[in-house]
């Protein structure tokens, strides 16, 4: 038990770097298991880029939106750059610091999917088959121009009758395969450069305002989390509130059935205190707007003084 007590905390603790291992793993197996069964290139010249392009650029897009629609605190950058001043000023720098923040996870899974494609080949090789010099590659003398491109269309075709066992496709293929690699390679060295010094020389940089930022993100994240659970249990107590007020005549049979109805002494009390006063749906809505439109200064000196 304990040992699952100390998983759950490490994923707690570590939720924004689990969730891009997470995201990165499954736009791994989602290329892989693309480029295995689904991939097959039309091999006709005028589809061959614009199929292999969208394979390999489409899905990084779909993934980098879903990914912005799932993660919660892209919501919270919206409502917190979209909120009016109220007494509570904005903070650009919070603002910038959740955007970077939320950017970084979208973009673990399009470059996984974009790095993994350039690596497998499959891809390039169909978008530019048809592109490549033919005078580089013996084969191609003796054909007309069109048949020429016909014949490159069909290089990624290896079951093809023409171009089953034709040396020139190999050669294009191995070609354009080594091109797609080291490319995919660069790409993922850049990265890793990238990585590399943004690791290191972040303690070259100003760490107040990096923790200031960090730390006001944290908050607006757990204040508007906090608020929709207290929203729930105001909605909770004030419907459990209308309700007993409905079934005014029915209160006796109520408390017999045990329908969680307050004692006489408590409902006065608690109720009235935990509903802060709000007796009908244009007290609700009023309280609402306020929050929205003219948020409290961030400043606990007068209830702490209390």
């Amino acid at each position: 038990m304990d040992r699952f007590r100390m998983i759950f905390q490490y994923f707690q603790s570590n939720s924004e770097s689990v969730m891009n291992g997470i995201c990165g793993l499954l736009a791994l197996a989602s290329v892989k298991m693309y480029t295995c069964f689904d991939f097959s290139c039309p091999c006709l010249p005028q589809y061959n880029m614009a199929y292999g392009l969208g394979v390999m650029f489409i899905p990084p897009i779909i993934l980098f939106l879903c990914s912005l629609i799932l993660n919660r605190q892209s919501l919270v950058m919206l409502d917190e750059w979209r909120r009016p001043q109220g007494h509570r000023k904005k903070d650009p720098a919070v603002i910038r610091y959740m955007c970077s923040s939320i950017v970084q996870r979208a973009m673990v899974a399009p470059v996984v999917w974009i790095t993994v494609t350039l690596l497998d080949g499959k891809c390039l090789i169909c978008a530019f088959s048809g592109s490549v010099d033919p005078e580089k590659f013996v084969g191609f003398a003796n054909v007309t121009p069109v048949q020429v491109e016909q014949l490159l269309a069909k290089v990624p075709c290896k079951d093809d009758e023409l171009m089953r066992n034709s040396t020139s496709r190999k050669a294009v293929s191995r070609y354009l395969r080594c091109w797609s690699q080291a490319l995919g390679w660069s790409i993922l060295l850049i990265l890793i450069v990238a990585a590399f010094l943004a690791r290191w020389l972040r303690p070259c940089f100003n760490q107040t305002t990096l923790l200031q930022a960090r730390h006001w993100s944290n908050y607006i994240d757990i204040e508007q989390k906090i608020f929709e659970e207290t929203c729930c249990e105001h909605s909770r107590l004030f419907a459990h509130k209308c309700i007993l007020h409905f079934f005014e005549s029915m209160r006796q049979e109520i408390k017999l059935h045990n329908f969680n109805s307050p004692r006489e002494g408590e409902k006065d009390e608690g109720e009235e205190d935990l509903l802060q006063g709000i007796t009908d749906q244009d007290q609700v809505n009023k309280l609402l707007k306020t929050w929205y439109y003219d948020k409290p200064p961030l400043d606990v000196s007068q209830a702490t003084q209390r």
